[in-house]
């Protein structure tokens, strides 16, 4: 069949489809299915969200991102970085912002610690165009907290050194916070192993074991915390939903092409799996993720324990892939985000 390229268009969006007539009407439908998802009442609030990433080195945050810049529901005051290079995950922010048209969106570095993983998107990174640091993360949370009280979620995506800086600094303005939604973590499940469809136990968690001083910090805290752990997370991004992906052009999914490209070419990985996104997903829509009220003990390797007590948290045990990726793939298929700045660096 002879490739071809279809456009849409929904009010102002302009739509490409590099595919056969076939996959053009199912892409309209779904767009239209798109559509009445996302609505929102009429007057209802967005919700405000702050981000706190160690983006570039597995991709899933790209992806966690990417859903969460595509959601209406979401007022996004900032984005912050975490671990590692946090200078340089920040010009990446910058450059997903820049490239999507959401400049509007502040990018804060956050504290830089030695790296502990590969920075699999550093190519991707380093070509944005160089920017300004601006005031350091921790300042730049509590300062929106202090703005915003009782109103904002924090969706925490990596390792939680900024987050235990905030709560060292001032623990009752942290206090305001409305929730934190974690991806982090280990109840019951640990980490999949390649090959075997056996259920791993528990095991420290990536974004809990690179700091588990922050981690226990945070569950004292008094801030109502639901964590998305290995439990309920390790939803891989299989090879047909890369090719439905492939669908469409626009900034945010080529980049996204580009950035499992390039983990895939530095892991030696096909599939990713998409933690940090099923956490922004649950932040949209709390059916894709079921909590249940635990009581969670961080110990001084990472392991998140359950023990008896009162619940100072809840935690999705299961995984809800259906739900997960119908909320998903519309939104990055449908978005028609696009910037008008010069996001290279010359």
């Amino acid at each position: 069949m002879p490739l071809h390229i279809f456009f849409a268009k929904k009010g102002t969006d302009v739509i490409a489809f590099r595919r056969s007539p076939l996959v053009l009407l199912t892409a309209l439908a779904l767009f239209a299915a798109a559509a009445s998802a996302q609505s929102r009442a009429p007057g209802e609030p967005r919700m405000k969200v702050i981000l706190d990433t160690d983006v570039g080195d597995d991709v899933d945050d790209a992806f966690a991102i990417d859903l969460a810049l595509a959601s209406p529901e979401f007022e996004i005051l900032g984005i912050s970085s975490a671990w590692g290079d946090t200078a340089m995950r920040a010009r990446m922010l910058d450059r997903m912002l820049c490239e999507t048209g959401r400049t509007e969106i502040a990018v804060r570095a956050g504290i830089p610690t030695g790296a502990t993983a590969a920075f699999t998107q550093l190519p991707w990174a380093r070509a944005g165009a160089a920017r300004n640091l601006r005031e350091d993360a921790v300042t730049f949370l509590l300062q929106q907290i202090t703005a915003h009280p009782d109103e904002i979620t924090l969706i925490a995506l990596g390792p939680l050194t900024n987050i235990g800086a905030a709560i060292d600094r001032d623990p009752a303005t942290f206090r305001r916070l409305k929730r934190v939604v974690l991806m982090g973590g280990s109840i019951y499940r640990g980490y999949d192993k390649k090959g075997s469809a056996a259920v791993q136990p528990a095991e420290p968690e990536y974004n809990i074991a690179r700091d588990p001083r922050s981690a226990q910090k945070l569950m004292r805290s008094g801030v109502p915390v639901f964590m998305l752990p290995l439990d309920s997370t390790q939803i891989r991004f299989d090879e047909a939903r890369r090719s439905e992906l492939a669908t469409v052009s626009t900034p945010m999914t080529d980049a996204l092409q580009i950035l499992i490209a390039e983990w895939s070419h530095a892991t030696r990985q096909a599939n990713p799996t998409l933690f940090d996104a099923v956490a922004v997903a649950y932040a949209i829509d709390a059916q894709t993720c079921a909590m249940t009220p635990v009581h969670i003990e961080v110990d001084d390797v990472g392991l998140t324990r359950p023990t008896p007590g009162v619940a100072n948290a809840q935690a999705c045990l299961l995984p809800k892939e259906d739900a997960f990726f119908n909320l998903l793939m519309p939104r990055l298929l449908h978005q028609r985000l696009i910037g008008n700045g010069a996001c290279l660096a010359r």
